[in-house]
């Protein structure tokens, strides 16, 4: 079973359901109860047309659905209008799909939520990471957007804001987490750059070209990660870096500085160092400080007090941890790696080792479990 496949066709088999007339909330169940039933299917029959297949089994899934609800008779002259079997339209309606999830009725927070989940494709776990909250927090937040949406006709779009955090968290979990999204989230991008004339917009995705040109050298052959500044430099898409840097650059000059604009000039300058030891720290402590100051967020305040510790020395950095709350994910990862550059190792391994335990996914506790062992085994030479 090819899960990106699914994953792939989900939102265009989604938009087909809509534009048919079928209200966002009934088409995504029935789309899900259809991407179930490939599961158990596909293995021993595969379709010649998975597209195809799949439109026909959610449209049937969504008016065996309108059928029971009582309060819904009115739409059984819907069949009538059931997909003929063939090859479906190929239509992207992805894009199109984000904006209508990030409707007006909706909260922007409660709008994202169930695009990712409905469009993106991620986890209600994976959404409730991005957002720092229980995950029963997030499945109640994404029920209650359903449930407001649940009917209601998309034909009021929602703002470029919304659409923008949606593909930014959706990069993120693609470059970082258990399923692969990153690039699919820098193809709608650049769709969205494309259609808009918007500073942020291009911030975006000079951001993600920065990071994402990265991506080769971000792990070992045995799937290890491997942090930045060991990371072989000559594995960097020098092509990606050379159009971030020229968007950005663009974007920049505009003078409207937004929070996608300030992550893509921290990676730019990354970027730029030839070695670790000649990153520009001061200036980039000086990007988090204006990142800060839009943001005010504590993930932000925990890459700066990184930032610090290496522009300022290791003490520096430590002071700046203190007033962020110790339960914040990564947070005890990042007090470790400024113990070790301080000399204190008995601490540092303690750290890395509670680190390990709170890691969001494998490859992040085996590395910080590596990094405990190392340097407990220092200390017994």
């Amino acid at each position: 079973m090819n899960e990106l496949l699914l994953r792939s066709l989900t939102p265009s088999v989604l938009g087909i359901l809509v534009r048919r007339g079928a209200a966002f909330a009934a088409a995504e169940d029935a789309v899900q109860d259809a991407l179930v039933e490939a599961v158990r299917v596909w293995p021993a029959d595969p379709p010649r047309d998975p597209k195809g297949w799949l439109v026909t089994v959610a449209w049937r899934r969504f008016l065996d659905a309108t059928r029971a609800d009582a309060a819904r008779r009115r739409r059984e002259d819907l069949v009538d209008e059931e997909p003929a079997p063939g090859p479906a339209p190929a239509v992207d309606d992805t894009l199109q799909l984000y904006f209508l999830c990030a409707h007006p009725s909706l909260t922007p927070s409660s709008a994202v939520a169930l695009t990712l989940r409905a469009v993106g494709g991620l986890t209600t776990r994976q959404i409730a990471q991005a957002y720092l909250v229980p995950e029963a927090t997030m499945a109640q937040r994404i029920s209650r957007a359903k449930r407001t949406v649940s009917g209601v006709r998309f034909d009021q779009p929602g703002n470029v804001a919304t659409v923008l955090r949606v593909l930014y968290l959706v990069f993120n979990e693609g470059y970082s987490g258990d399923v692969d999204l990153a690039a699919e989230a820098i193809r709608l991008t650049r769709q969205l750059a494309a259609a808009i004339d918007h500073p942020e917009v291009a911030g975006l995705l000079a951001l993600m070209l920065l990071h994402h040109a990265r991506r080769a050298a971000r792990t070992a052959p045995d799937g290890s990660l491997v942090p930045l500044a060991e990371q072989d430099r000559g594995r960097w898409d020098t092509e990606s870096i050379t159009e971030g840097v020229e968007i950005l650059q663009a974007a920049l000059a505009r003078d409207r500085l937004g929070e996608f604009q300030a992550q893509a000039a921290i990676a730019a300058l990354h970027a730029d160092a030839p070695i670790a030891e000649e990153t520009d720290w001061v200036q980039i402590v000086e990007w988090y400080d204006e990142l800060t100051r839009l943001t005010d967020s504590p993930v932000v305040r925990l890459n700066r007090a990184v930032a610090v510790g290496e522009a300022d020395g290791p003490r520096a950095g430590l002071a700046a941890l203190v007033a962020l709350d110790e339960s914040l994910p990564r947070r005890a990862a990042v007090a470790a790696y400024l113990h070790e550059r301080a000399g204190d190792l008995a601490t540092a391994a303690r750290l890395y080792a509670e680190a390990a335990q709170k890691a969001p996914n494998l490859a992040e506790r085996d590395h910080l479990t590596r990094q405990a062992a190392r340097l407990n085994a220092r200390g017994c030479r």
